[in-house]
């Protein structure tokens, strides 16, 4: 099966908008050779190239554009965020051991697109101290188990504001741009009111 000719009878080209699928496909076939040498790379990057060549699947986002200056501060923030996240632990860990302060926080999301709500989802809980332990797509926002130094209201706010933060970046990597329409998540029905647990309660 090849890609289907356009009206002129050429075959369509990937562009920027499949560089995402590239991107993936390239990574995985890296992954599962678990080597980095030049004739894996070349090779990989051929084929990914190739696959979305003569296997064209939809967009994965359509419409976006991936923005190369912001992806490198993407991913140069997640980095910084490792380092100072596991600073924070350890010092913790040392400090107050099995008494430190956690809580499971609610954070609302602007973004409508599960492919992008995973990725936030996913750089959230690679920072140590934080893991995202459900997403609710339909009122858009994640709860996240985060650790709290001080146990206080700021630490709350200040770690919603840091997963609000890696949303923004994401959505400014693939230059997402949100609808004027975008509202705060709708809230839950009168019968399905979240626990205590989820607006902030320490454990």
């Amino acid at each position: 099966m090849s890609a289907a000719p356009d009206r002129r009878g050429r075959r369509p080209r990937p562009g920027l908008r499949h560089l995402p699928m590239i991107v993936w496909l390239w990574l995985l076939w890296l992954l599962l050779w678990g080597s980095a040498s030049a004739v894996v790379v070349v090779g990989g990057l051929l084929v990914a190239v190739g696959v979305v060549l003569f296997f064209p699947l939809p967009a994965v986002l359509p419409g976006a554009v991936p923005d190369p200056l912001r992806t490198a501060a993407l991913l140069v923030h997640v980095l910084t965020d490792l380092v100072r996240s596991g600073f924070t632990v350890a010092w913790q860990v040392v400090r107050h051991g099995r008494r430190a302060t956690f809580a499971i926080i609610e954070v609302p999301l602007r973004l409508d697109s599960d492919l992008l709500i995973a990725a936030v989802a996913e750089f959230t809980t690679m920072a140590p101290g934080s893991v995202v332990v459900e997403i609710d797509r339909r009122r858009r926002c994640l709860y996240v188990h985060a650790l709290l130094p001080r146990g206080s209201e700021d630490d709350i706010a200040r770690r919603r504001a840091e997963v609000q933060a890696v949303e923004r970046r994401v959505a400014q990597a693939v230059r997402y741009r949100f609808d004027a329409d975008d509202r705060e998540p709708a809230p839950a029905p009168p019968d399905e009111e979240p626990g205590d647990d989820a607006r902030g309660r320490e454990s």
